[in-house]
């Protein structure tokens, strides 16, 4: 019986260069895309907005405990986006 190629990590065979790449450099993608979802409910709204919420809270709160603590920690808002622009 023959042994398979993939047993042996030793004699792992390398991958060959694609012909029809022309000089091109491979596309590296990393972790998970980000994808817009296409329904966008009232629910996942609230959620957002409770999240941030949430966020801003425990940003506070680290600040307030890093500032007691003899740190300087500051909270830095981000510019506020014009209305039209949010919407695109």
């Amino acid at each position: 019986m023959t042994q398979k190629s993939n047993l042996f990590k030793g004699q792992q065979k390398k991958k060959t260069i694609p012909s029809n790449r022309h000089g091109k450099v491979p596309v590296m993608r990393k972790g998970k895309r980000f994808v817009k979802p296409s329904k966008v409910t009232k629910e996942m709204d609230a959620d957002r907005e409770l999240s941030k919420f949430i966020n801003h809270c425990n940003e506070v709160k680290a600040a307030t405990l890093a500032n007691k603590e003899g740190g300087q920690l500051s909270i830095v808002k981000a510019p506020p986006e014009p209305a039209g622009a949010a919407k695109k």
